[in-house]
């Protein structure tokens, strides 16, 4: 049996469904037996191996024929009744002062269940509701608690780019969208302008954010020195999709380059001839320049604590001109050896 790619519900859920016709075509409208009962789907394209591995826990089904004249008119018909049904749930919630937002109504073709959208910040206790609904409606009642994406997802039509919103088109699962994507892509951070219509980040701001993740790989950070044919540079920003660095020379002159011609990255404040070794000795070297640690006045010699030193300043304790002995009389102080000693 041929197998295709099928999209169904008012969510857009993804499933594989089998069939005994063959060369189907794509976006033809179909009905098809899912798990939930009888409804109208959409074929995208055959289920390859290669399509399946695209798509996240497919559902399973059968699809039975395609779609008629005879069956628009009845989900047509269907369309008006999920109206007057939102506008009687809608009183009920009234009526029964439920904190809770309806959103949309979907009854399945088939009639076996409606499904109610709906928008809540605490959990509702809505048993009552659906005895009522069931009782009116003649059908089974599937409450269905949603977020503010999935409302742009059911009711939203068009975007600021203008064309259709993905969630409503093609888009199943939704991921996080964080603003370290915004910020990595250098797009504008005005959340007016950077948010869709649900209110979220926009969901088209994580398609390259892992092109652009793999590309800055290969740039030097911003901050380090780097080495060209020219002489040595600061980088100062990147350019991502151009694999470019704005750069500044040591003359203070901007300038964006090709990041090909970056020859060393070196450390922030690292000199071109400065090894490891050489590093490590020049911090050696500093810390036996550095001033020696003063004792505490309980580990001072008793004889000298009644005629304390006035304080040295620091030139004259690391032994730059002008130094003087610490005056002290004594065997073992007073002098170089007396350092030596401690």
């Amino acid at each position: 049996m041929a197998r295709y790619v099928v999209r169904f519900g008012s969510m857009r859920v993804l499933g594989v469904f089998s069939t005994r016709f063959d060369n189907m075509r794509r976006g033809a409208k179909v009905i098809a037996r899912t798990q939930r009962g009888l409804e109208i789907g959409e074929i995208l394209c055959e289920a390859t191996d290669k399509a399946i591995a695209q798509i996240t826990d497919p559902s399973s089904g059968q699809i039975l024929r395609e779609m008629t004249h005879e069956d628009q008119n009845e989900l047509n018909h269907i369309r008006q009744q999920e109206r007057k049904e939102f506008e009687i749930c809608r009183q009920h919630v009234r009526f029964m002062g439920l904190q809770m937002q309806l959103v949309d109504i979907e009854r399945l073709f088939g009639g076996e269940r409606v499904v109610i959208y709906y928008l809540a910040e605490q959990r509702i206790d809505f048993r009552e509701l659906v005895k009522v609904l069931a009782s009116e409606f003649q059908t089974r009642i599937e409450m269905r608690q949603i977020g503010v994406r999935d409302e742009a997802k059911l009711l939203a039509d068009y975007g600021d780019c203008g064309k259709p919103l993905c969630c409503n088109t093609y888009l199943v699962d939704m991921p996080p969208v964080s603003m370290k994507m915004a910020k990595l892509q250098k797009a504008t951070l005005d959340p007016t302008k950077i948010s869709g219509r649900c209110g979220r980040l926009k969901c088209c701001l994580r398609y390259e954010f892992d092109t652009y993740e793999e590309l800055q790989k290969n740039l030097p950070t911003v901050g380090a020195d780097v080495i060209t044919s020219t002489g040595r540079m600061r980088v100062l920003g990147q350019e991502i999709l151009a694999q470019q660095l704005l750069v500044q020379t040591e003359d203070n002159r901007r300038m964006l380059i090709p990041a090909s011609d970056v020859l060393t990255v070196l450390k922030s404040g690292q000199r071109p001839n400065d090894s490891a070794a050489e590093q490590n000795h020049i911090a050696r070297d500093f810390d036996k320049n550095a001033a020696p640690r003063i004792r505490p006045d309980s580990q001072a010699p008793q004889d000298h604590q009644s005629n304390p030193e006035p304080p040295q300043s620091n030139h004259q304790n690391r032994g730059g001109p002008g130094r003087r002995d610490s005056g002290r009389e004594g065997p073992g102080t007073g002098g170089p050896e007396a350092e030596n000693q401690e």
